[in-house]
């Protein structure tokens, strides 16, 4: 099984504004989601310099507005508001686009519940269905470690990953 830490960390642009984030095993998961796109993003981005190549790829995504999220507990545990709830699938996001405006550029999961795990599976990015599901994940977390974790997120001062948008 894997470990979990949830984060609160201020958006760049807006100080004020907590987003969530997530670690897996000690990673944050937008260092898993640019492994997992890196050569995906390479049919599109040829002209890039491999500096241009990893910043974009670290910074596609970002946290999701803790304001947004509502109930923290149901949208992490598979049952999102139907605003986030994918409408085909029922998949949440889990991470949001750069720009601040969640639904831009998601990170799709399929995240289920057991009373023992909860596991997340089927990462998607909607607007590249050519890409199908990604090579991300499954994640298996002990539920009551994840319950714990997601009660008390870690509050950090910045940006996990460091940079600016």
């Amino acid at each position: 099984m894997q470990r979990i830490e949830f984060l609160n960390y201020p958006d760049d642009e807006r100080p004020s504004a907590l987003l969530w984030g997530f670690r897996i095993d000690g990673t944050d998961l937008r260092v898993h989601v640019a492994d997992a796109t890196r050569d995906l993003w390479r049919q599109e981005h040829e002209e890039e310099t491999q500096a241009e190549q990893e910043r974009f790829l670290l910074t596609q995504h970002n946290g999701l507005y803790v304001s947004e999220v509502g109930d923290p507990a149901r949208h992490f545990l598979g049952d999102p508001a139907p605003e986030f709830a994918h409408p085909s699938t029922g998949a949440t996001p889990v991470l949001g686009c750069c720009c601040g405006v969640w639904g831009c550029w998601p990170l799709l999961a399929m995240i289920t519940t057991t009373p023992e795990t909860v596991t997340w599976t089927s990462f998607r990015q909607p607007f590249r269905r050519e890409w199908g599901e990604l090579p991300l994940g499954p994640y298996v977390f002990a539920r009551p470690a994840y319950a714990t974790a997601l009660a008390e997120p870690i509050r950090v001062a910045e940006d996990p990953l460091g940079h600016g948008r």
